[in-house]
């Protein structure tokens, strides 16, 4: 099994099938899920889930079954119940990928620090 903590571009229009972003089809599954999940944006922050670090963990059995540990800014965030499902759906989008699976964690709890320095920057946290 291939466990890695990992940190996360375009948002998605309601009720648009997922497009993973473009990466040669030759490129290592990992990099096409990460980009995957880069396409998915937190709708009150202009800055995609992976880049606001909201992903804890890929985990990618040999038969492309994907678990995906992810957090929210806050327990309580609105978007709770379709985040994780927009998740999924661009996971499942890539070619290799047989099954995703998004398990929503609150330990250790996000925060800013766990922000890319690209949407700091984005942002205006520098």
């Amino acid at each position: 099994m291939d466990v890695k903590a990992v940190r996360f571009r375009e948002p998605l229009a309601p009720d648009t099938e997922p497009k993973p972003a473009s990466l040669p089809p030759d490129a290592p599954l990992r990099e096409r899920i990460i980009a995957a999940m880069s396409t998915v944006y937190d709708p009150e922050i202009p800055v995609n889930i992976y880049d606001l670090g909201l992903i804890y963990a890929i985990d990618i059995d040999d038969k492309g079954k994907v678990d995906i540990d992810m957090t929210l800014t806050a327990p309580g965030c609105p978007v709770a119940g379709i985040l994780p499902r927009q998740v999924e759906d661009a996971v499942r989008a890539v070619d290799g990928v047989q099954e995703a699976r998004v398990t929503l964690v609150w330990d250790p709890p996000w925060d800013q620090d766990r922000i890319s320095d690209e949407a700091k920057l984005s942002l205006g946290l520098f």
